[in-house]
């Protein structure tokens, strides 16, 4: 998966499409990303003796296909591509501005 914490996105499909967040968390094994403010369900919590029970707004994972990248220099959703740098090194870039995304 291209996908990191920390990274820009942008939903293209399902309930919230059209809406950015930031990943906040990935899901590599079941090609999943949680992103803030995004897919929010409600999360039925049971008392206990001392807490009273409630009912919580979380955010679920969605599907990694949902989303696409931001791309830094247009602000447009792009995919992600990857090259060899000087050192060596494997980096991802943006496919619309060939800009690095790392």
């Amino acid at each position: 998966m291209n996908f990191k914490t920390g990274d820009k996105v942008v939903v293209i499909s399902g309930k919230d499409k059209g809406k950015e967040g930031k990943i906040t968390h990935v899901l590599s094994k079941e090609n999943r990303v949680v992103v803030e403010g995004i897919n929010i369900v409600k999360k039925h919590v049971k008392g206990n003796g001392q807490t009273a029970g409630s009912i919580n707004e979380v955010e679920a994972p969605i599907h990694a296909s949902n989303v696409m990248i931001v791309d830094p220099k247009t602000n447009k959703p792009t995919r992600i591509g990857h090259k060899i740098d000087k050192d060596g090194k494997k980096i991802r870039i943006s496919k619309k501005s060939n800009s690095s995304l790392n």
